[in-house]
């Protein structure tokens, strides 16, 4: 009986054919050698020899529409400057997952190791954690929803002072270290929006505490973000449909009072605001479904709040 490991079919087949489909990719968006060598994590000469074709990539997993989508959508977020490594990362995991449940791998597999045909296997997917995996996709929401936030000009000036954050629910939360956020808040430096990490459950409990409030209303509210309160924010809100909703501003039992207000307008708005107080900045909620969904809105509110959204 020979024993061979998926892993190993992983590591010497599947990651080889990407790397050279990713370093290829890259090269045709006019990436240098170095450029490239420092997002797929190998060196400039390895990279020449991905690109020129040497090295030997696998069909059964360059040729799958899959894999060339993926490929593809990673090329295409790092020359965008959309994605970073860990969204590269997170992509190709997918792609193995998807890969290991009856996909090229495990063909792969069973050639390697023939006592493995004909038995359905499916000691690859069968101990997925649902858990897991929503853990994950929070985390990857929140994050690509921080990098939204900082590349987006329009944002800087509706940073408050106590910085920004975003922040987005586990399906079954139940208290702040069920909801994931940036550790340190997002806040405004030089003229620009700053990630300093990212994203952590338990990070923030202010948050956390709106996206629980909304979720005590609507289940499908998981995810908030805060910016400084304008009437030129408000005002885009009300040109987008939306009318906000204001709150009492004061910290002490302030889930509560999300919660009375949602419940008397009898839904969850996605603007929730209030005008401060003595020592508390004015601010205002965006809330959605996902993080991303938040920020989404939250640019398109920047954008029309300082004249620079296309209609």
């Amino acid at each position: 009986m020979s024993l061979v490991l998926p892993s190993e079919i992983v590591v010497e087949r599947f990651v080889p054919t990407a790397r050279a489909m990713l370093a290829a990719a890259l090269d045709e968006r006019g990436f240098t050698q170095q450029e490239i060598a420092d997002r797929i994590g190998v060196t400039q000469a390895a990279v020449s020899n991905l690109v020129n074709g040497n090295v030997a990539v696998e069909e059964r997993f360059s040729e799958d529409p899959r894999m060339i989508e993926t490929i593809e959508r990673i090329a295409d977020g790092f020359d965008e400057d959309r994605m970073d490594g860990v969204d590269a990362m997170a992509e190709l995991l997918a792609l193995v997952e998807a890969f290991e449940d009856r996909g090229p791998i495990c063909a792969a597999h069973e050639e390697a190791m023939p006592e493995l045909e004909g038995l359905g296997c499916d000691l690859c997917v069968r101990g997925t954690d649902s858990e897991v995996l929503a853990e994950r996709d929070v985390l990857a929401s929140v994050r690509r929803a921080a990098r939204l936030l900082a590349g987006t000009d329009a944002m800087v000036e509706h940073v408050p002072n106590v910085g920004t954050n975003v922040g987005m629910a586990l399906p079954d939360a139940a208290d702040p270290t069920d909801v994931a956020a940036i550790p340190g808040r997002i806040y405004r430096m030089r003229g620009s929006v700053e990630v300093p990490a990212n994203p952590e459950f338990g990070a923030s409990e202010h948050v956390a505490r709106t996206v629980l409030a909304a979720r005590s209303v609507d289940p499908d509210a998981r995810a908030a973000l805060n910016v400084a309160t304008s009437d030129e924010l408000l005002a885009a809100a009300r040109e987008r449909g939306i009318e906000p909703l204001e709150f009492d501003p004061e910290y002490e039992d302030r889930g509560e009072h999300l919660r009375e207000a949602m419940a008397t307008r009898g839904e969850v708005p996605p603007v929730l605001f209030h005008r401060g107080a003595f020592g508390i900045e004015p601010v205002t909620f965006v809330l959605g479904r996902t993080a991303v969904e938040a920020a989404e809105l939250a640019v398109d509110l920047a954008e029309r709040a300082t004249g620079g959204h296309e209609t």
